[in-house]
Order: C-alpha cells, then sequence, then structure tokens
C-alpha cells in the first residue's frame, strides 16, 4: 500500500489501548540519512482559541503504529498529554471543590 502525505493527513489517528481519538496526523518526522520515517506528529489542541498557545504536540514512533486503514492509523500509544491534570489557576474560587 501506497500513502502521500496528504493521505495521511486525512486519517483520524486513534489509540487502541482506550479508544481515544488523538486527532489527524499534522506532521512526520524523517530520519534523512536513511530516509525513513521516524514518528507522525499531532499538534496539541488550541487552548483559548489559540490565545494561550496550544497544548503539548503528541509524538507517535513508527514502531508504535499497528494498522494504517483507509481513514484511520491504529496506534498503540502510552503517553496522555490530553490527560494532565490541571491545577486553577484562580486559587480555587470558580472550582466547585
Amino acid at each position: 500500500m501506497n500513502c502521500r502525505m496528504d493521505d495521511m493527513r486525512r486519517k483520524e489517528v486513534i489509540n487502541v489501548k482506550d479508544g481515544s481519538r488523538l486527532g489527524p496526523v499534522c506532521d512526520i518526522e524523517i530520519n534523512t540519512a536513511d530516509a525513513r520515517i521516524n514518528a507522525i506528529i499531532i499538534y496539541g489542541r488550541l487552548r483559548l482559541f489559540g490565545l494561550l498557545g496550544r497544548e503539548e504536540d503528541i509524538i507517535i514512533q513508527w514502531k508504535d503504529i499497528q494498522i494504517i486503514g483507509d481513514d484511520t492509523i491504529l496506534v498503540n500509544y502510552n503517553n496522555f498529554y490530553r490527560y494532565k491534570k490541571r491545577t486553577h489557576r484562580f486559587g480555587g474560587f470558580f472550582s466547585n471543590g
């Protein structure tokens, strides 16, 4: 199966560990010495419409990719940037507990 970068960008990345949708492929990391793909990169989600920057990017090593299908890429991914517990900035004034 041949796949172009444009085709990769349309595929949704799904973690087989918990079934979560990580997002579409945004970029790839290539080893220029041997012309092999090292990793796929999913850009972090925007925080407050991009005014506060982005969350951490998700970098998935090529060895962690299980299956590349027509519409999805199944990965075995262990690091969860999106599930970090955030501290309250306002000292808990706006929290429920």
